[in-house]
């Protein structure tokens, strides 16, 4: 990794951070006149959300949460790419800041600086940079198998986790197939697995305990 890219990927780490710390969750609860803090899991999630203010304001949550992630990516490639010399280099250039910007993203939207680090999960916005980095057979696989298992069990901790853990196992078939190219790829999977995996900690003391809530479900 050369001094210009690495300086590059560096400035980009901030604003990423800074567009995933966006709590939309929280700001359409306030808009609504709720603290979604103070009610269901407490999250700031689009599920909490979509608990306490109904499926719109939910849908709405997901979607801006997801937006932001895959705006990091694109404004970052954009950047990286009008940077990129030799243009040799442009290739390079894109998958690591995409997967820095995606990162920082990520851990912008779980550990907000502006709430004492206490933010989402990351599941509406690591699909988003996923949609923004990957092939969309990517978006899919993972996609679908969060659709599958949520709508097989009705908890979204569980989909969410198993997708997540699918990431890494799916990108290293696109890597092996040539549909992808870059270890920088397979890098970011491993970490935005671990991160959403333990954002779960406590969702997955719940399932193996039987307590944890189905959504859909009253609250226990």
């Amino acid at each position: 990794m050369n001094l210009l890219l690495l300086q590059t990927l560096t400035l980009l780490l901030l604003p990423a951070y800074l567009l995933g710390s966006v709590p939309f969750g929280l700001l359409i609860g306030r808009l609504k006149g709720i603290d979604v803090r103070e009610h269901g899991s407490g999250n700031i999630g689009a599920t909490n959300v979509w608990r306490v203010l109904g499926p719109k304001w939910g849908g709405l949550t997901f979607f801006l949460d997801a937006a932001k992630g895959f705006f990091a990516v694109s404004l970052a490639q954009q950047i990286a790419w009008r940077q990129a010399a030799p243009p040799a280099l442009e290739d390079q250039y894109l998958a690591y800041a995409g997967v820095f910007a995606a990162l920082s993203c990520i851990v912008g939207h779980s550990f907000p600086i502006w709430l004492k680090f206490k933010g989402g999960k990351g599941v509406a916005t690591s699909l988003g940079v996923i949609i923004g980095l990957m092939p969309p057979l990517a978006t899919g696989v993972v996609l679908g198998l969060w659709i599958s298992i949520f709508a097989f069990s009705r908890y979204v901790s569980l989909a969410s986790i198993i997708a997540a853990l699918s990431l890494p196992l799916t990108v290293g078939v696109l890597l092996k197939t040539g549909e992808l190219e870059g270890s920088a790829y397979f890098a970011f999977s491993c970490a935005a697995a671990f991160l959403v995996v333990r954002r779960h900690r406590d969702n997955i003391r719940r399932l193996f305990a039987g307590t944890e809530n189905r959504f859909g479900a009253p609250k226990a």
